[in-house]
């Protein structure tokens, strides 16, 4: 796919949540942390939908079922239904029963969402490599996933059976910060076997094909708060993306995003939904955006001004952004962002 490299976020002059028809929201960072809701996110999600616009709750972790999923919504206060609900559990069920026999057996390393999207997809989960499975899948199983689990997909894996990750997260968000995701458990089996597994979860092809296929969006934009998921997940599937910075990407991240982590708008949080986003534009030899003025000089970024921290933060990812062109961007960005309190 052969695409523009981004060199600045974007402006709109419209609400977010007007001028796109379905927001697809990654959850674990960006609507909630270790099962609390993030600030402001659930009166900004009810404005949008009451304005209109379609919730879909697109979701790497692949513990819970989305009925599951939409109960929790529903408690803090976000009306769910469980359609409403995607997850790289229903991706890779996907695409393991396009490969598989109906009514195949496969081996789960995970939690109670994977045995449910298998079972949707005809498929028969069982719990060791000695039940005759044709596939191992492995997804998060919380934290108190038993060891003994990966020397099962070791097990099976060895005898030459197929294997398939729902998504390789290294971290999770979690109430007492960041912990290890199912990548860290996949990177267990991958080392003791040396196999490499097919993985579905964003930011690769079957999860975007699963979301466009259960929401039918015709103008989605991606919320998110990774940008090695959400925004390249965007990026691959050629939509438009939203970062908020409730999560784990941090500002210098953001500054040294490589063409395909570099999301459309930035905002704090999903307060970002219900409002325009300011432009962007050139000034001299850098770029401005509200009071601040950001250029690239030839060790660091500099930061000219005063206003809002996002429009600096904003300003700053267009100078980062255009002097790295397709690459990374290598100038220290430490000063301005502290001088943006970010």
């Amino acid at each position: 796919m052969s695409q523009t490299v981004r060199t600045r976020p974007e402006g709109s002059a419209r609400a977010l949540s007007e001028a796109y028809d379905t927001a697809l929201l990654d959850l674990d960072g960006v609507v909630y942390a270790g099962g609390s809701a993030i600030v402001h996110a659930v009166e900004s999600l009810g404005v949008a939908r009451d304005g209109g616009m379609r919730l879909a709750y697109v979701t790497n972790n692949a513990l819970r079922t989305p009925d599951a999923v939409a109960e929790h919504l529903t408690e803090l206060g976000i009306a769910t239904e469980g359609s409403d609900v995607i997850t790289s559990a229903q991706a890779v069920a996907r695409l393991i029963a396009d490969q598989v026999p109906a009514g195949a057996r496969v081996l789960v390393i995970g939690g109670e969402g994977l045995r449910v999207a298998l079972r949707e997809r005809g498929l028969e989960p069982v719990e060791s490599a000695e039940d005759g499975p044709v596939a191992v899948v492995q997804g998060y199983g919380g934290p108190e996933l038993p060891w003994g689990r990966f020397a099962e997909a070791c097990f099976a894996i060895a005898r030459g059976v197929p294997w398939f990750a729902s998504n390789t997260d290294l971290t999770i968000p979690s109430a007492r910060g960041i912990a290890p995701g199912n990548g860290a458990a996949v990177e267990v089996v991958r080392i003791a076997t040396g196999a490499e597994p097919q993985v579905a979860g964003k930011p690769l092809p079957p999860m975007h094909r699963e979301t466009v296929l259960r929401t039918g969006a015709e103008r989605p934009l991606v919320v998110g708060d990774r940008l090695d998921t959400d925004i390249e997940g965007a990026f691959n599937g050629d939509v438009d993306s939203l970062l908020v910075l409730t999560g784990v990407t941090d500002g210098a991240q953001l500054l040294a995003a490589p063409p395909q982590h570099r999301p459309t708008y930035v905002d704090a949080d999903l307060r970002g939904l219900l409002t325009g986003q300011p432009e962007v534009t050139p000034a001299g030899e850098g770029f401005r955006c509200g009071g601040w003025t950001a250029t690239a000089g030839e060790e660091r970024l500099e930061l000219e001004g005063d206003g809002e921290a996002l429009d600096g933060l904003r300003a700053l990812c267009a100078a980062a952004w255009t002097a790295a062109g397709d690459g990374v961007c290598g100038l220290d960005g430490g000063k301005a962002l502290a001088r943006l309190g970010l």
